[in-house]
């Protein structure tokens, strides 16, 4: 801000101007796998496949009180994502940390506790770093035709259970840490069957562009009292 040769300084404008400068939007950084990186599989609709993060709508339901950033991997596991959380979130000081993993570990056979033990770790750390981890519990999945055999329904009953499991440990925990949470598996679930809703569901496993919409949705709508009183 330069003033001209002679003229005087307005320091009432000049403390407004500084004060603006330091005050920022809070900021959010949704971080996952695939599911947060909003990968979608090819469809005879869209054959070459797409990625629609649900950060991107996210930043659309949250204007100017917030900036959104995405930290998305496809095919990790809980425990990649507790050795990248310091380079890729921390050390960029978000506010908020939306955290949605276990997925791919519940696809590799790990239990639902020691998926746990690493997304507590992960949200201590950004409680540690004077973040706000946000919770979020794991989408169902949709198998076709499953029920023509024994094997088919034991295989889907099997993968849901543990979904389950997972998920109330998550959503226990959030309530005894007094966190904030986000439900996606009750927002997305088909209830006649327990399975990821048809209208969700790209490939069975990850979202439909309407269903990482409604992703941002219920993000958004935990958030805003937060950003309403920042």
């Amino acid at each position: 801000m330069s003033t001209p040769a002679g003229g005087s300084v307005d320091f009432l404008v000049i403390g407004q101007y500084l004060r603006g400068r330091m005050i920022r939007s809070a900021l959010i950084m949704c971080f996952g796998d695939s599911l947060t990186a909003g990968f979608q599989s090819p469809t005879p609709d869209n054959p070459m496949g797409r990625e629609t993060p649900y950060g991107r709508f996210l930043q659309d339901h949250l204007g100017s009180a917030a900036m959104v950033q995405t930290s998305g991997v496809c095919g990790e596991l809980t425990s990649d994502m507790l050795l990248r959380l310091r380079r890729d979130v921390l050390l960029h000081k978000p506010d908020f940390v939306p955290i949605l993993g276990g997925t791919n570990d519940l696809g590799w056979n790990v239990s639902p506790e020691e998926i746990l033990v690493n997304l507590v770790n992960m949200y201590e750390q950004i409680l540690d770093w004077g973040g706000r981890p946000l919770p979020v519990t794991v989408p169902s999945i949709r198998v076709e035709g499953y029920e023509s055999s024994q094997e088919g329904r034991e295989w889907v009953a099997g993968h849901l259970g543990r979904r389950k499991q997972l998920n109330q440990l998550i959503l226990d925990h959030a309530v005894s840490a007094n966190l904030a949470s986000v439900d996606l598996f009750s927002a997305t679930v088909d209830t006649t069957d327990g399975q990821l809703a048809g209208g969700y569901s790209n490939d069975g496993l990850h979202l439909t562009t309407a269903g990482y919409r409604l992703f941002a949705e219920q993000v958004a709508k935990v958030l805003k009292p937060f950003l309403s009183g920042k």
